[in-house]
């Protein structure tokens, strides 16, 4: 029978936790609690990951890691289910969850991709505070009331006023100028699509929304594009909706995805500045698709799959 088990750190251990109607028991989490594990989704940073998933590995558990800790190694799979599945079958005890806001973009791209060839691609994102914690969805909240009231407004997870303002940094900057985040942008793109040489310019910025990324993408492609077949290639792929009526002033904006499995895609038009080029709009929800849910779909692939066997089924073999 399938049971569910949370582990935290030890100053959470002991806490109780209720959902649908049952209580869960915070377990520390430290060498030796995945014997008898299954499937661990780490979701704690590079350095829990660093530190426990070698244990969990060496007891036959599973590890997805929402982390950035191992995604780029060579024989981690980086994966999201609905573009490159068969990477799961080349596990070594770990599989990678992509960044957020790669995510969310590649939902987009991937479809017009499968159907034109792409060659390289430009973006700036919008990226929701919730991509940064809890802490800054409180700060956007406080900065809020206390601009509605007149009253000074307090500042302490982002350099600069979050609320009514827009900040082009997130992650820390590299010797080149692009940031963290920017960075894996482009090489988490080239390892997904299986694209090494992808050409992939990104600007990242942290905006007042509290969930859900939004993405503008201007990409080129080896065919000829049009805009009728882009769109019948978002409404095939399981991944997106397409919401794309600009005359009815119908696109997808981040409200709108927030707490959605799929990703919305708007404002397919032909870009002007590349030839064979597409530009659109995409949004998600950050904590869903471009982190949790994407985790329990890889799980639940290999399950289905008959890729991920339980310990208790293999020891009756």
């Amino acid at each position: 029978m399938a049971s569910l088990r949370l582990f935290a750190s030890a100053r959470s251990a002991g806490k109780t936790v209720e959902r649908f109607g049952k209580k869960y028991t915070v377990e520390e989490a430290k060498p030796g609690v995945f014997a008898d594990v299954d499937v661990a989704f780490f979701a704690a940073g590079g350095s829990v990951t660093r530190a426990l998933a070698p244990d969990a590995i060496a007891s036959k558990c599973l590890v997805i890691d929402k982390s950035s800790a191992f995604r780029m190694e060579k024989d981690v799979p980086l994966v999201i289910p609905e573009i490159n599945p068969e990477a799961l079958l080349n596990h070594k005890g770990l599989i990678a969850n992509p960044n957020c806001s790669t995510a969310v973009t590649l939902m987009g791209l991937w479809p017009l991709h499968k159907r034109f060839g792409l060659k390289r691609y430009i973006c700036s994102t919008y990226q929701s505070v919730s991509g940064t914690g809890a802490e800054a969805i409180r700060e956007l909240e406080a900065q809020t009331q206390a601009y509605v009231k007149g009253e000074p407004l307090p500042r302490k997870v982002y350099p600069y006023q979050i609320a009514f303002n827009c900040i082009p940094q997130v992650d820390t900057f590299g010797a080149d100028g692009y940031t963290g985040e920017e960075n894996k942008m482009m090489l988490e793109s080239r390892k997904i699509m299986g694209l090494p040489a992808l050409k992939v310019s990104a600007t990242c910025v942290r905006v007042p929304v509290v969930r859900a990324h939004s993405i503008s993408v201007s990409a080129e492609f080896e065919k000829p594009v049009s805009v009728e077949a882009a769109r019948q290639a978002i409404r095939e792929f399981e991944g997106a909706v397409l919401v794309d009526e600009p005359a009815e002033k119908k696109y997808p904006t981040p409200l709108d995805f927030a707490e959605k499995v799929k990703c919305g895609v708007g404002r397919i038009r032909v870009d002007t500045a590349f030839d064979n080029g597409l530009s659109f709009w995409v949004a998600g929800d950050n904590l869903w698709k471009g982190a949790a849910l994407n985790a329990v779909q890889n799980a639940e692939l290999m399950f289905r799959k008959g890729w991920l066997k339980p310990k208790a089924a293999l020891a009756k073999v």
